[in-house]
C-alpha cells in the first residue's frame, strides 16, 4: 500500500458509480494511499469486485446498493454506509451517463436526454441531501462532483449531458456559497478523456491515441482529500491539464481573478 503522508489521514470515502470507470480508479487509489471507501451503486456483483480489490490495499470497504435518482434508496444507502465505516469525510458524486447517440438536440430523443440529466443533476442533488447533514454536525467535509468541460463550453451534440454538466457546475458553486463557513469544501473535478467504455463508444472520440491517465484523476481526488486545494473549493479543476502542484502555484492568481467559475461575462 502506498505511504499515507501527514497531511493524508485515513478518512471514510462514499463513491457513486464505482463499480466500472473513473468510480472504480477512484476506489482504487484512493484506497492505495490509505483511505476507506463505501461503494454506492446498482450493480452489486461489480462492485462486490471492486470492494475486494481496495480491501487487498487494506482498505477498509461497505457496498451498498442504491439507484442514485430514488430518495429513500440513497438515504438508506448512505445511512448503511456510515454505519459500516464511520462518517463520511469525502464525497465523489461520480455516478453519470451520456445520450446513447451522438446528435444534436433536435434529432435525439428527449426522453433520453431528461433521463440524463435526471441521473446527473438529481443524484448528485440526493446523495449529497443524505451526507451533507452529518458533515455538517461535524464542521467539517468534502465532496466532489466530476463534471466536464462539455458543462461550459459549446457542444453539437449530447445536449442532455452538457446541459447536466453546467447545471452541477452551479451546484458546486452554490454549495460552496452556502456551506464553506461552515467547513465544507465542494469541487468540480473533469477527469479529462480518460479511456473507459462510455468515452470509448462516443464517435467523437473515434482515432483518439492520447487519454487521460487515470492516475492523475486519482492524485487530484487525493490532493482534495488531504486539504491541499481547500483554498480553490468551489472552483473546476481538470486532470491532465492541472496537478496539486500547478494549481497551488496558481492559487492566489485564481482568486485574485475569481476564476474557474461559471457565471455570466458582463
Amino acid at each position: 500500500m502506498a505511504e499515507v503522508s501527514a497531511r493524508e489521514q485515513r478518512q471514510t470515502v462514499l463513491i457513486t458509480g464505482a463499480n466500472r470507470g473513473i468510480g472504480r480508479h477512484l476506489a482504487l487509489g484512493l484506497a492505495e494511499v490509505g483511505h476507506d471507501v463505501a461503494l454506492l451503486g446498482r450493480r452489486i456483483g461489480e462492485l462486490t469486485t471492486v470492494a475486494s480489490e481496495c480491501a487487498d490495499h487494506g482498505a477498509r470497504t461497505a457496498v451498498v446498493n442504491a439507484d442514485v435518482v430514488d430518495a429513500d434508496q440513497v438515504g438508506s444507502a448512505s445511512a448503511e454506509a456510515e454505519r459500516s465505516l464511520g462518517s463520511i469525510d469525502l464525497l465523489v458524486n461520480n455516478a453519470g451517463v451520456i445520450e446513447p447517440v451522438e446528435r444534436p438536440f433536435a434529432d435525439t430523443d428527449v426522453e433520453a436526454m431528461w433521463r440524463v440529466v435526471a441521473v446527473n443533476v438529481r443524484g448528485p442533488m440526493l446523495v449529497t441531501y443524505a451526507v451533507l447533514p452529518g458533515m455538517l454536525d461535524r464542521g467539517a467535509g468534502r465532496i466532489i462532483n466530476i463534471n466536464s468541460g462539455a458543462g461550459h463550453r459549446p457542444m453539437h451534440a449530447y445536449t442532455g449531458y452538457a446541459m447536466s454538466k453546467g447545471a452541477v457546475a452551479r451546484f458546486t458553486t452554490l454549495l460552496d456559497a452556502q456551506y464553506r463557513e461552515r467547513g465544507i469544501r465542494v469541487f468540480d473535478l473533469a477527469p479529462g478523456h480518460v479511456a473507459t467504455a462510455m468515452t470509448r463508444a462516443m464517435p467523437m472520440h473515434e482515432g483518439r491515441t492520447e487519454w487521460t491517465d487515470p492516475k492523475d484523476v486519482v492524485a487530484l481526488a487525493a490532493a482534495i482529500a488531504n486539504g491541499s486545494l481547500d483554498d480553490l473549493a468551489g472552483r473546476f479543476l481538470r486532470a491532465d491539464t492541472d496537478t496539486a502542484r500547478s494549481l497551488s502555484d496558481a492559487a492566489a492568481d485564481i482568486i485574485d481573478r475569481d476564476a474557474r467559475t461559471l457565471r455570466l461575462i458582463t
